[in-house]
């Protein structure tokens, strides 16, 4: 993610943050750079083109008992099915008992603490959300990614830009000219205020050397309401993953106009992304296994390379294409360091667009 322009406001993490942030990159890459966990593409594959997952035995002892997987989000939702698949899958894998439970509430904060306040023998893991690198810059809680282990990402899914099939705009850049002639006109949604879609049109914005409030937010619940008010006219564009869009997309009462993803969505190849436009800037929702702070290296060793072979199966690639999720596994080094970047990249944007707690 590129926060040149962002950057160039003279805005900055507090030292002390900053100084936490480099000194758990340090700690990390000198402690679970794990070199014998393989990462999906290394692992053994079976004739089904997934893992085997035999290579995985780097605990002896793990697990002894029950595992208890921890959703921070309500059944039904994306993040739960998610989280049972993986589940149920480490539960035939590991040959033991996988509780998930759902741990909702405080947009995130309760299961986030949940699976920190775990033991750390690796009976307490649990899914992980962007929201763990944006609650403590809002203000919502100290707990902050240092108090949890990162195992391994499963998915992420960039934010796309949709409008009504006939808004007046053809292109982004039309959109964003719009919004430069007329600032506070355009009115988008997707989510609470300091949510993570408010995040990804805020910095899309400062990377456009635009105002956050040239195009101005109204909050939501939800992307689900957010493509109500759409259709209904009350608002002009939302920002949320195109998978939340797609009902409206396929009927034709809707129209993505670009996509803040690292490359294009192959579901919706036409559409292009804010790089190819210019801009600088990808966002998204992610999702990824972790367990609570100080865990066994072996163990952490042992869940990376289970969740590796999941990831690189073709059940679950299925399972998500199916669902509209995006497929992204990432090791632990990988992972963690995706956090380091993301919590930082966060806090730059919400420090300039003023919505730090």
């Amino acid at each position: 993610m590129s926060m040149s322009k962002i950057a160039a406001s003279g805005l900055s993490l507090k030292p002390s943050r900053r100084a936490r942030i480099s000194g758990l990159a340090l700690a990390l890459s000198a402690g679970l750079v794990l070199s014998g966990c393989a990462s999906g593409s290394d692992s053994s594959t079976d004739s089904a083109g997934g893992s085997s997952g035999d290579s995985c035995d780097f605990s002896s002892t793990y697990p002894s008992g029950a595992i208890e997987f921890i959703v921070p989000w309500a059944a039904g939702g994306g993040t739960d099915s998610v989280s049972r698949f993986v589940g149920l899958q480490l539960a035939d894998r590991l040959e033991t008992q996988v509780n998930v439970v759902n741990r909702d509430g405080g947009g995130g904060v309760i299961g986030h603490t949940a699976i920190a306040n775990g033991k750390a023998d690796g009976s307490v893991i649990g899914m992980t959300t962007v929201e763990i690198t944006m609650m403590h810059w809002q203000g919502l809680t100290d707990l902050a990614y240092e108090d949890i282990t990162p195992i391994a990402q499963v998915n992420s899914d960039p934010s796309g830009i949709t409008v009504a099939a006939d808004a007046p705009w053809e292109t982004i850049e039309d959109l964003l000219d719009d919004a430069r002639a007329n600032p506070g006109d355009i009115v988008g949604s997707g989510t609470a205020i300091g949510g993570i879609w408010d995040l990804a049109r805020a910095g899309m914005l400062l990377e456009a050397g635009m105002d956050v409030n040239d195009i101005r937010w109204v909050p939501s619940a939800g992307s689900a309401p957010a493509l109500q008010e759409l259709a209904a006219g009350g608002i002009d564009v939302t920002f949320a993953s195109l998978a939340e869009n797609a009902t409206m997309i396929e009927a034709g009462e809707a129209r993505p106009l670009a996509i803040m993803g690292e490359e294009r969505d192959p579901n919706y190849p036409d559409v292009p992304t804010l790089k190819e436009v210019g801009i600088d800037f990808s966002m998204g929702s992610w999702r990824g296994v972790s367990g609570p702070a100080g865990m066994d290296e072996d163990i952490v060793a042992e869940l990376e390379c289970q969740v590796a072979d999941i990831v690189a199966s073709d059940e679950y690639v299925e399972f998500m294409t199916t669902a509209g999720f995006g497929v992204d596994g990432k090791d632990t080094a990988a992972f963690t360091e995706f956090i380091v970047n993301e919590d930082e990249a966060k806090g730059t944007i919400m420090e300039a667009a003023g919505l730090t707690g």
